[in-house]
């Protein structure tokens, strides 16, 4: 395509500097046009099928207008304007409309149809077998065998779906950004460590406020939670993170989930888990409450346990009161501190940012055989942005990425990966980044990460290094397009590189001196590491058993308020009690930010990390820096994409099915 509009045939370096909301409207229509008269010509192919006329053109069908919408999102939610989000919002019920009308349209389905019976169609083998065995089934399951009317009315539910989990995450990042709580009286911030001070003065100084200003962004949230001693100002931050969006948000939940109800009913399901789960690991809805019930059951006796002896630990220390929610956190790092003599800010000045990176790159370049440049020049969409490429051992340039690591207001909560373009092997490189809310530079500091920051980083270049080590011919079953329950394995594996000490050294390196980390240090972090474990792990199972109860069981009429229903279920999986105005469901935007994202697979954190631990053992039975295990999960798993199936590609990195129990044993939950 020609035309001066940026977002136009979009290639490389993508122009995020010249995007502006005038142009959002115009691509997309165009882009949408374009792509609707490719799937013309594919519907044309059904006298005369052949691969490239119908699977290889479907492939390629909606290739710009992916690439416009994954940049005009993305700048929607890191550089928010006002005028951005009108114009996305405006542009977004024709996007949802057309990717949902792809499975819908009869004449590319019958060509698709036509094509598996050709001959041609019954001789493909490898990736092209299972791309035209994935298409089909994903076609029939979305709809293309109903009648003309009922499409129709599924493509309407599935643009209001579309509009309102956006204005769902919108709300998010609105409350978050609209809240803030300015101390005057330094005193009131006892406990609270010289870092998050300092954070809040600077927070306080850039309002033209004079104090402490504490908002909802996760640095100053964590810290405030962690080891604040005044427990009203506690109360007060806590009530007002887990309320965020709760007006907006408590009246457009029920029908996001009275939407996905009727999606999934309208497509032959009983339940939307059932209809989403159908192309997962996980296969049914009932399959993942069976897994969540059953490492439920086996850590609730850790998890009684340890909050007895977190309450016990409280009351010596002459706290007599019931137990609030937001006194959790605190008390509980009190009781490190207090057994391990460990406090996770001694952490910090061996935790710089970039040297984090930096070690995260020479990591994988020692595992994986690749070298990771920072590449400047491009343009970016915020000064703080810096770019990458990711070339092979012989130089070959492999993809690459952009970072963003510190809070905005414009900004939205969390970490995140994200692709931009999806390349393929010896054409063009794939382009992704990798976004977070991390701790920013302060007082003439620079930014000095908690350990958990630096496990985010680690993750979201896991889900990086899939997308862009890919060597998959076709780009619908490329990179992280895998089953959901699968996609956090390469993730959630780089994180065990945080925990141990070759690794550790690469990176943890005292931002004044360049000391590696203390050895009494690292022996308290380790002994520490599985400290309240099981509460870790209810809370994650908590999270992924209210999804599932939602997406299942909920009926408004026999259960009530939806966020009543809600605090109920979450406050079985917590260590106290919940408050009446706990409403953090209107802020989980894991589940209601998109379509579908998330809901009725959060329970893939879990299932992958089953994965991931038993995956681990490999390496710390081969070596940390094993070039050959390096190369086998760079081979059998980061490159391979959807092209196989997910157990499959597993059993060829490990050798046999993953162990349930290594989780357990990695959380301290068994022997």
């Amino acid at each position: 395509m020609t035309g001066t509009n940026p977002l136009y045939g979009l290639s490389l370096p993508l122009p995020f500097d010249r995007v502006r909301p005038e142009h959002v409207g115009e691509a997309i229509e165009t882009l949408i046009q374009q792509a609707r008269e490719q799937l013309d010509s594919i519907a044309a192919a059904a006298d005369a099928p052949a691969y490239a006329n119908t699977l290889g053109a479907l492939d390629e069908v909606s290739e710009y207008l992916d690439r416009a919408v994954s940049v005009v999102r993305h700048l929607e939610g890191v550089v928010s304007t006002p005028e951005l989000r009108d114009a996305w919002n405006a542009a977004q019920p024709a996007v949802a409309a057309f990717y949902s009308s792809i499975p819908l349209q009869e004449g590319v389905w019958r060509a698709l149809k036509s094509f598996g019976e050709s001959e041609e169609g019954k001789g493909l083998a490898g990736v092209r077998r299972r791309f035209l065995v994935k298409t089909l089934e994903s076609f029939e399951r979305h709809g293309a065998a109903l009648p003309p009317e009922e499409k129709k009315k599924l493509e309407v539910l599935s643009v209001e779906l579309a509009t309102i989990t956006t204005k769902f995450a919108q709300n998010v990042l609105d409350a978050t950004a609209a809240w803030e709580l300015v101390i005057e009286d330094e005193a009131r911030l006892t406990g609270l460590p010289e870092s998050a001070r300092e954070a809040a003065r600077q927070s306080a100084a850039s309002k033209g406020v004079d104090g402490w200003r504490f908002t909802l962004q996760a640095p100053s949230y964590t810290a405030v939670m962690t080891y604040l001693d005044d427990s009203d100002i506690r109360e007060q931050v806590y009530r007002a993170y887990m309320a965020r969006a709760a007006r907006e948000n408590a009246d457009l939940l029920p029908r996001i989930l009275e939407l996905r109800r009727e999606k999934a009913r309208m497509l032959g399901f009983a339940t939307f888990a059932d209809f989403v789960l159908a192309d997962r690991m996980a296969k049914t809805g009932a399959a993942a409450r069976a897994f969540v019930d059953d490492l439920t059951e086996k850590t609730i006796p850790f998890f009684i346990r340890e909050n007895e002896a977190l309450a016990a630990f409280r009351r010596a220390q002459g706290d007599h009161g019931p137990m609030q929610a937001w006194d959790i956190a605190y008390w509980a790092e009190k009781q490190r501190q207090a057994e391990f003599d460990f406090n996770e800010e001694d952490l910090r000045p061996f935790l710089r940012l970039e040297s984090v990176v930096g070690g995260l790159f020479d990591l994988v370049e020692r595992l994986f055989e690749v070298k990771v440049v920072e590449a400047p020049g491009v343009p970016v969409w915020h000064e703080e942005v810096k770019h990458y490429e990711i070339r092979d051992a012989d130089g070959i340039l492999l993809g690459m990425f952009y970072t963003d690591w510190h809070p905005r207001e414009s900004k939205r909560g969390g970490a995140w990966m994200d692709a931009f373009i999806t390349g393929l092997p010896g054409t063009e490189p794939s382009v992704g980044l990798m976004c977070g809310n991390l701790t920013p530079p302060v007082a003439g500091k620079p930014s000095l990460l908690t350990h958990r920051e630096a496990e985010t980083i680690f993750h979201e270049f896991g889900h990086l290094l899939h997308h862009l080590l890919s060597r998959v011919e076709i780009k619908s079953l490329a990179g992280t397009s895998v089953a959901w329950d699968f996609v956090e394995l390469p993730s959630q594996i780089m994180e065990n590189w945080c925990w141990e000490r070759e690794s550790l050294d690469l990176f943890a390196r005292h931002w004044q001196t360049g000391e590696p980390v203390p050895e009494a240090l690292f022996q308290k972090m380790k002994k520490a590491r599985t400290f309240r474990g099981a509460n870790a792990q209810m809370r994650q199972l908590g999270f992924g058993a209210v999804d599932l109860a939602l997406h299942v069981d909920y009926d408004a009429t026999r259960d009530g308020g939806l966020v009543d229903y809600t605090r109920t279920i979450i406050g079985r999986y917590a260590p106290a009690p919940l408050p009446e105005n706990y409403a953090m469901i209107c802020g989980f935007t894991h589940l209601f930010a998109d379509a579908t994202g998330y809901a009725a697979g959060y329970y893939s954190y879990k299932w992958a990390e089953v994965l991931d631990a038993d995956a681990f053992t490999r390496f710390q039975k081969e070596g940390l820096f094993s070039p050959e295990a390096g190369r086998a999960f760079r081979d059998e798993i980061l490159a391979k994409g959807n092209s196989d199936e997910p157990a499959e590609l597993f059993r060829r990195f490990l050798g046999r099915d993953p162990d349930p129990a290594a989780l357990l044993r990695r959380l301290g939950l068994a022997a």
